[in-house]
């Protein structure tokens, strides 16, 4: 496992790509898609706050291990939602 610090690192470098592509859809995309794309972009950043402070505070009860496996098959999951989303702006 990680690091608290590494997994923080990762997500939000992962979230500041996703946030890049949705800019640069924006410039390109419709009209129309300009508030899909709003949407995506905060979508973004309360995907990017979550999961952070959610690192910061591990469910009590739950062994580490498995809470931050679980944590990052979860934000995998959404990750690729999302991604899937702004590759269908185009």
């Amino acid at each position: 496992m990680t690091n608290k610090r590494t997994l923080k690192k990762s997500i939000a470098q992962i979230c500041e790509a996703m946030f890049t592509e949705c800019l640069a859809t924006s410039i390109s995309a419709r009209k129309s898609s300009q508030e899909n794309i709003e949407a995506l972009i905060f979508s973004i950043a309360r995907m990017q706050n979550d999961y952070i402070s959610r690192i910061s505070h591990p469910e009590p009860g739950m062994p580490a291990k498995q809470y931050f496996k679980v944590l990052r098959e979860k934000f995998a999951a959404q990750a690729s939602e999302l991604i899937d989303q702004i590759n269908n702006m185009y």
